[in-house]
């Protein structure tokens, strides 16, 4: 009798790992439908800068333009600001945030000014930090250009994202 129970377990056993193995298998495909790939979203970048923008206003003729892409995956960011009519060379130029536009804030990034004066141009690729990419995607961003005369910044620019 106990070889008999030993058998109908041993038997119950096994048809109960053959059933499990099966069930494990069948939900196994190579589709990997839970594993997902983010999508990557790429932005046009865009912002105009006047000294009106800067807080406080700063008075003069000086302007700029931002132009670039961003893709959120990569957290690839190009950028290319020009800037004409500033009262002298350029100290500095950065991305603030977060800030929306008529409040100030920190420096995010430093821009790379490549030509330097009067008029002149900043531009890079960069991998956004975690900061700057939350900023972004906030609508938080500015640029501003740094004069010794404006030491705070001469002209700014509130950055827009709009999807490619």
């Amino acid at each position: 009798m106990k070889t008999r129970n030993l058998k109908n377990s041993l038997f119950a056993s096994l048809g109960f790992v053959a059933l499990a193995g099966t069930l494990l298998l069948s939900a196994c495909d190579k589709d990997d439908d839970d594993i997902k790939t983010p999508t990557s979203v790429k932005y046009n970048l865009s912002g105009a800068a006047a000294g009106s923008q800067e807080v406080p206003a700063v008075s003069g003729t000086g302007a700029g333009t931002l132009t670039g892409s961003y893709d959120t995956v990569s957290k690839q960011l190009i950028y290319s600001v020009n800037w004409t009519g500033i009262s002298t060379d350029a100290s500095m130029a950065h991305f603030h945030g977060p800030a929306s536009a008529g409040e100030n804030a920190d420096v995010l990034e430093p821009l790379a000014i490549v030509t330097n004066g009067v008029s002149g141009l900043a531009t890079d690729t960069i991998t956004a930090s975690a900061a700057l990419h939350s900023a972004l995607m906030a609508g938080k961003v500015y640029y501003n250009i740094h004069t010794v005369a404006s030491p705070d910044g001469e002209i700014r620019g509130q950055i827009s994202l709009t999807p490619q």
